[in-house]
């Protein structure tokens, strides 16, 4: 579109000029509201040169949109759009503000990690602990559920009991925010009940964690690992669960994370923040995708191969769990990276191979790569893990994105979310309806 001329506009050219596009661009809104903008006197504008259209000075809009909060690109039709200063996704790779974020999954902790996403600063030795109120309140909930309830159930109502005990949750300045995930991800992991009463982790001095690999203390890793699996642990798969906690924090808006910033442009509080990203996590095709590879994975190892295994699949038209993931052409990155991890864990060798072999063979049919969910299943089938162990570990992980994109969202405009609805119903007026009590008579 091209720009407007506005009546009421002055002639007088002046230095650190917006076009109409460009400042309709920096306020995320349409070029007609630009000028509505000018008609009520929030904004003022001069002549272009030329006489064709408008121009508006820089300082100008920017102090608008600091008042309107209207920080966002104008989205697409049928698309939302936010700007992130947190992941970016682009030739097949992935970052976390602007750092590799496999690298620096695979030379820092998961809460080294946290602390970046969140805060910028990478704080090495940095570790969370679990407050006694909370971490109380949230195992005797937790008590109280049915048996045959899985772990995500059990982290939801860990997340609620949590919010109880904590009075200054509706407490959304920074500080207060920080300090709550600190606290909320290490009670949910202590929250969860211990594997068919599995030891702890081992102890002891391992080598730093770095480019070369081990851990010097898993922290939050070191704690969730009793709670997946009756094995004891060794130093490398305690390596690669860490590891896969510091890769899954964040992946940009994917649809959990699209939840959490929804309920925070709400002004919810961080913990039903992180619950409305658990709601949107537990489905099949988002952190529960990972059951389904692990699933597809032990019955390869049980059948002998891929194969048999592939073709169910393709005979019933399902999908092969673990494969293919829209925002990248080859490999995913996280994938590429645990698979690395795993080839260290002789005890991982044979769901490797399998894993290996499914990837082979599908490929045969359809150019498909491995996603995160097949890595994981390649550590929880190796692990003596519960099908829904991966799905542990991304919500576990995702929690700290969550964080870091409400945090992001606090400083937006509030309720900036509400899209239109294209209603597609019954025109009105309509006749009221007959109960059902009538037609009985």
């Amino acid at each position: 579109m091209t720009d407007q001329e506005d009546p009421g506009s002055r002639s007088e050219p002046t230095a650190h000029r917006l076009t109409t596009r460009e400042t309709a661009e920096r306020l995320g809104v349409k070029p007609e509201t630009v000028y509505a903008y000018v008609s009520r006197g929030q904004l003022s504008s001069n002549r272009a040169p030329g006489g064709r259209g408008s121009t508006f000075d820089a300082a100008e809009v920017e102090a608008l949109a600091r008042r309107t909060g209207r920080r966002e690109p104008a989205p697409s039709a049928g698309d939302l759009a936010f700007r992130t200063g947190i992941t970016l996704i682009e030739s097949d790779r992935y970052y976390f503000r602007g750092v590799d974020a496999t690298e620096l999954a695979r030379r820092h902790t998961y809460e080294e990690v946290a602390e970046w996403l969140w805060t910028g600063e990478l704080r090495t030795g940095m570790r969370f602990a679990a407050p006694a109120e909370a971490l109380a309140a949230a195992r005797r909930t937790g008590g109280a559920l049915p048996a045959h309830c899985g772990s995500t159930d059990r982290l939801r109502v860990a997340v609620v009991a949590a919010a109880a005990a904590d009075p200054l949750r509706f407490d959304l300045s920074r500080e207060a925010v920080l300090g709550g995930a600190r606290s909320l991800i290490p009670t949910l992991v202590s929250a969860l009940p211990m594997v068919g009463g599995a030891p702890a982790a081992p102890s002891g001095t391992l080598a730093p964690k770095g480019a070369d690999g081990g851990i010097a203390d898993a922290g939050l890793a070191r704690q969730l690992w009793p709670k997946l699996t009756a094995r004891p642990a060794d130093e490398a798969s305690l390596d690669v669960l860490d590891t896969a906690l510091g890769l899954l924090i964040d992946h940009d808006l994917a649809a959990s994370t699209l939840a959490a910033r929804v309920a925070a442009s709400a002004r919810a509080h961080p913990y039903a923040v992180v619950s409305a990203g658990l709601g949107v996590l537990e489905g099949p095709l988002h952190g529960a995708a990972s059951g389904l590879a692990h699933r597809m994975l032990a019955e390869a190892l049980e059948r002998g191969g891929a194969a048999p295994v592939v073709a169910d699949h393709l005979r019933t038209g399902r999908r092969v769990p673990g494969l293919g993931h829209r925002l990248y052409t080859a490999e995913d990155p996280r994938a590429t990276t645990l698979f690395a991890l795993l080839a260290k864990v002789p005890h991982a060798a044979p769901a490797l191979a399998a894993a290996r072999d499914v990837v082979t063979t599908t490929t045969r049919h359809a150019p498909l790569h491995a996603n995160v969910d097949l890595a994981l299943a390649v550590l929880s089938v190796s692990s003596g893990m519960a099908p829904e162990a991966g799905e542990t570990v991304f919500a576990i992980s995702r929690t700290a994105g969550w964080i870091a994109h409400a945090l992001e969202e606090y400083g937006e405009r509030p309720l900036r979310m509400r899209p239109t609805g294209q209603y597609n119903g019954p025109r009105p007026p309509q006749p009221l309806p007959v109960t059902m009590g009538t037609l009985l008579q």
